[in-house]
């Protein structure tokens, strides 16, 4: 009689993941961690835009979630008996993008926000359900557009651009007007108060109205930094949310640590904006740069770590302890030990234009969203590394053709060769060698370039309106002013590099040698492309935040 091999037991669905149901057992443990309490018909338990919002676990009745329209509400989820409210933004403390209300009376256990990072942090099998389920509800929301930010914008307007770039890499859902392509501009220009003068137009919760928002200004009106407490002492604060620092964000917190990290714009630094990343270990067939820094930032939040976003670290107070970093506009963080992560910045072509263009022709990273202006057209990458390679191979996918510009006479020093071998073989793709830019030009927007062959002399004109900038990179060290010994080129010296007699001038007051990658303030650490001597690979990055935590444990027990 021949052997039955039973199939396996089919996958669960995108909607069951999201919306899992809790077994007896699994709610009691959720109790166990919150308190029970009644429900009433037609209540509102939390509304757009409020903070400190409660986890729900429905135990009888039903909550709706209900987005808020002008022609009334519309139903974006069901929780029945064993099902639960909530997203990504409750581990960050953020403000809720939709309206909780009961449908059927009932009872439910009500967690606080600390009481939800207790229970996924010790529970493994709830803490799994739970943060898959709110990973799948954010990119639902983002993919439906249910949000409480509208963005109305151009794609001729260069500031249009970052604030959907700001939001996209932060995660946060909105919607879109585009006035390229909305029939009556004017009745949204009076609906909102607004004019073309005022392009581009944040506008929150359907109530404050942004004309030519910062990221700074964006953050606070949509709480994205409402449960950061800035006048905490720290154990760790973490300068960058680049791979380095969002790695030692989470190993530290995940250790027990009091971590806050300082990020000027949106998580993933560099890598962020790299489409596709194929040699980063365990991810045989790729992960983009905005992903894999997606994944990390939820993972720092599961564990506590505390993300403040859309502000800069102005100047180190290097001369007395507790460290204090500057930010701005509220008092100095006051901290224990220090990872610095800022990273580095691209460099800029010697162009006066290219400021000019940023935005509108000139753009510095290569995603989904810059993919998707320049569609069948002719393009140029200026860079010879691995996230040049990337963006043209990525890029040729929809351009008609791309052009890549490197200094140098050729790719074989500085980039991976699985790279180099698709740039060579894809008929959409030609590399100039010894080739620089030269000139742009262009009214509303980048027209015309102009690049120079600096062997030849010879200097080719062309029709493209966009250049992709991935080359050099300048340490963002200016912050720093001084309090720690950098080299010639202005990055961090570490560890073994550190000159004996650069210690003593530097206010190193103790005994030991510098640890591996600790810089010339005892306590505080560099990491990534900031550091002197990195090794340019994300795998390197995250290796040297995780390392650092073990040093900052035997900083904080001296």
């Amino acid at each position: 009689m021949a052997t039955v091999t039973p199939l396996p037991p089919t996958a669960k669905s995108t909607a069951e993941r999201m919306f899992p149901q809790l077994t007896p057992a699994q709610i009691a443990r959720v109790a166990a961690h919150g308190r029970t309490r009644t429900m009433q018909q037609g209540e509102v338990l939390f509304d757009v835009g409020d903070p400190a919002v409660q986890f729900l676990l429905v135990l009888s009745g039903q909550i709706e979630s209900v987005r808020q329209l002008p022609e009334g509400d519309e139903l974006v989820a069901v929780h029945n008996p064993g099902q639960f409210s909530g997203e990504v933004s409750l581990l960050a403390g953020r403000r809720a993008l939709v309206r909780a209300r009961v449908s059927i009376p009932g009872e439910v256990i009500e967690l606080t926000r600390e009481q939800l990072l207790a229970l996924v942090q010790t529970d493994s099998e709830i803490g799994e359900l739970l943060m898959r389920a709110f990973i799948l509800r954010r990119v639902e929301l983002i993919a439906r557009g249910i949000s409480d930010a509208i963005v109305i914008g151009s794609a001729h307007c260069a500031k249009t651009l970052g604030v959907k770039e700001f939001l996209m890499r932060n995660a946060h859902p909105f919607t879109y007007i585009d006035l390229d392509h909305e029939p009556d501009v004017q009745a949204v220009f009076d609906r909102f108060h607004v004019t073309a003068a005022d392009v581009p137009i944040l506008v929150c919760r359907g109530e404050v109205v942004l004309r030519h928002p910062t990221p700074a200004e964006i953050a606070e009106c949509l709480g994205f930094n409402a449960a950061v407490d800035d006048r905490e002492l720290y154990d760790l604060v973490v300068v960058g949310a680049g791979p380095a620092g969002l790695a030692a964000a989470v190993y530290a917190a995940s250790e027990g640590l009091r971590v806050l990290v300082i990020e000027t714009r949106f998580p993933g630094g560099q890598a962020g904006s790299s489409s596709k990343i194929e040699n980063y270990l365990g991810f045989p067939t790729g992960i983009s740069g905005q992903a894999l820094a997606g994944r990390a930032y939820t993972q720092a939040q599961k564990f506590g770590a505390e993300i403040l976003i859309a502000r800069s670290a102005l100047r180190l107070s290097c001369t007395e302890r507790p460290y204090q970093i500057d930010v701005g506009e509220s008092a100095p963080l006051r901290t224990r030990t220090i990872l610095v992560a800022t990273g580095a910045e691209y460099r800029k072509p010697l162009l006066a234009d290219i400021p000019r263009y940023e935005g509108i022709g000139v753009y510095y990273a290569a995603t989904f969203m810059e993919a998707q202006l320049c569609g069948g057209e002719e393009i140029i990458v200026i860079g010879g590394g691995n996230s040049a390679g990337q963006a043209a191979v990525f890029l040729a996918q929809t351009a008609r053709h791309v052009h890549i510009l490197v200094r140098g006479d050729g790719l074989a020093d500085t980039m991976s060769r699985y790279l180099i071998r698709r740039i060579e073989e894809h008929p959409s793709i030609k590399l100039h060698v010894h080739t620089e830019l030269a000139g742009l030009e262009g009214a509303e927007h980048l027209e015309h370039v102009q690049w120079r062959n600096n062997v030849t002399g010879e200097i080719e004109h062309r029709d493209i309106r966009h250049v992709f900038i991935m080359a050099g990179a300048i340490p963002a060290t200016d912050w720093l002013q001084g309090c720690l010994v950098l080299d010639a080129h202005g990055f961090i010296l570490t560890g073994p590099d550190l000159p004996r007699e650069s210690l003593a001038p530097a206010h190193w007051a103790t005994l030991r040698s510098p640890y591996l990658l600790e810089t010339s303030l005892p306590g505080v650490f560099a990491a990534g492309d900031v550091r002197a001597g990195n090794i340019k690979r994300v795998a390197s990055a995250v290796g040297e935040g995780s390392i650092a935590i073990s040093f900052v444990h035997r900083v904080l027990s001296e």
